[in-house]
């Protein structure tokens, strides 16, 4: 039996009555060979996005359609406190806010970067839905520009939802809270919607088909004393550290939270982490790969899951190691031993790992 404890958490100018359970998510983690009983679970990074503009239904509709077991959608917040489906909240490169709201380019400092541009916190979610997606990078395709909506966390999750009926499988969500920190300052913190939000879906504990990520820390701690469904923390490269951090003036980077002592308190609250690539396998700066390092290891020692970011198949994403074959890094990765990956390319992934 499990040991509860009920306690307030704060989140900015909201308390929510929470259970903290005092059994470790590791324990948890440990006790389910994977989140639906497969070996690598295929995360569409942001949908199918190396096919279709990111962050749209068309892009997670597709990413379901190739087999995909998660998609991914990253939150921010509008004005009138809706998330809504943007990879970042300055949102000109993936859509035609410009064009239809130029009046509003304004620059804010976002996680200590000052940002030109327009910010989905300026608007509200009916001028969201004026807008239309366009593809971010200059080398994909741009043939669906201009023809899809801004979804809302609620339409994302209905999408999947739906999808699940027709197919006859469960279809899970990714999501993740972008700059917490940041939309806690300025009056529009993500955790409280997100939590109602998945609480109304009935997404309470850790058997719920939802996983919540971020690259900081406190929120993801904080959220776990209110919430039983599975937490992931994501890890940059190099010498960065978590903005939460930053704002604390703590000096902690990644790097220091990957030391196997750390991973092992952060199992207690955590089922798993999300590196980067190159924290798996690095590379020299002239982009070779180099001898895999131990974190895979490492963390499930700790008990903690792996689901490594981000995988692309386009040739400037590629390593040239693999020779123009993304199924080498795919097969590389599974050797390896991670439990999941997130990918643009969800078709690519399904071929190799299932």
């Amino acid at each position: 039996m499990v040991k509860r404890i009920f306690l307030p958490v704060f989140f900015g100018a909201f308390t929510v009555l929470g259970v903290l359970q005092i059994q470790s998510r590791s324990d948890l983690a440990l006790a389910k060979t994977s989140a639906f009983g497969k070996k690598i679970l295929v995360i569409g990074h942001r949908g199918a996005s190396g096919h279709r503009p990111e962050h749209t239904l068309e892009s997670y509709t597709l990413a379901i359609e190739q087999g995909a077991d998660f998609i991914e959608p990253d939150v921010v917040s509008t004005k009138d406190g809706i998330l809504v489906a943007r990879h970042e909240n300055e949102i000109s490169e993936t859509t035609d806010v410009a064009a239809k709201f130029p009046q509003r380019k304004t620059e804010k400092t976002i996680d200590g970067r000052k940002i030109s541009g327009w910010f989905t916190e300026d608007f509200t979610l009916a001028e969201i839905k004026q807008l239309r997606a366009k593809e971010r990078l200059a080398k994909r395709s741009h043939d669906h520009d201009g023809k899809f909506a801004i979804p809302t966390l609620d339409e994302v999750i209905e999408l999947a939802k739906k999808e699940g009926v027709k197919r006859g499988r469960t279809i899970g969500v990714y999501i993740e809270t972008k700059h917490p920190t940041y939309f806690r300052a300025i009056g529009l913190p993500l955790e409280p919607t997100l939590l109602k939000t998945l609480n109304t879906q009935g997404w309470k504990d850790f058997s719920a088909p939802v996983i919540i990520q971020s690259f900081e820390l406190s929120n993801l701690r904080e959220m776990s004393q209110v919430t039983d469904v599975r937490l992931v923390l994501l890890f940059d490269e190099g010498d960065k550290r978590p903005f939460d951090f930053t704002s604390k003036r703590d000096q902690r980077t990644y790097q220091d939270l990957l030391k196997p002592e750390e991973l092992k308190r952060l199992a207690g609250f955590l089922y798993g982490i999300g590196p980067s690539k190159r924290l798996i396998v690095p590379a020299d700066k002239t982009g070779r790969l180099l001898k895999p390092t131990a974190l895979v290891a490492n963390a499930h020692q700790a008990g903690l899951r792996v689901h490594a970011y981000t995988f692309r198949s386009d040739p400037d994403y590629l390593a040239e190691d693999y020779k123009g074959d993304p199924e080498k890094e795919y097969r590389q990765f599974a050797e390896l031993g991670v439990d999941g990956v997130f990918t643009d390319f969800p078709d690519h992934a399904v071929k190799v790992l299932k």
